[in-house]
């Protein structure tokens, strides 16, 4: 019996460990996403409703 109590005893370390690190990435930014802000502009925005009816009037 006093090992399952040893388990769940180090089980809960590491699984506290784990959000620990988890949190700490977050807060210091590891998972922004600097990638698609640069490529963003390669694709062709899709025309706005706005746009199209300006054509419609000329």
């Amino acid at each position: 019996m006093s090992v399952v109590i040893i388990l769940i005893s180090a089980s809960l370390v590491i699984a506290i460990g784990f959000l620990i690190a988890f949190i700490w990435s977050v807060k210091s930014g590891q998972y922004d996403d600097d990638y698609t802000p640069s490529v963003r502009m390669l694709f062709e925005d899709k025309p706005t409703t706005e746009i199209t009816e300006n054509k419609k009037n000329n």
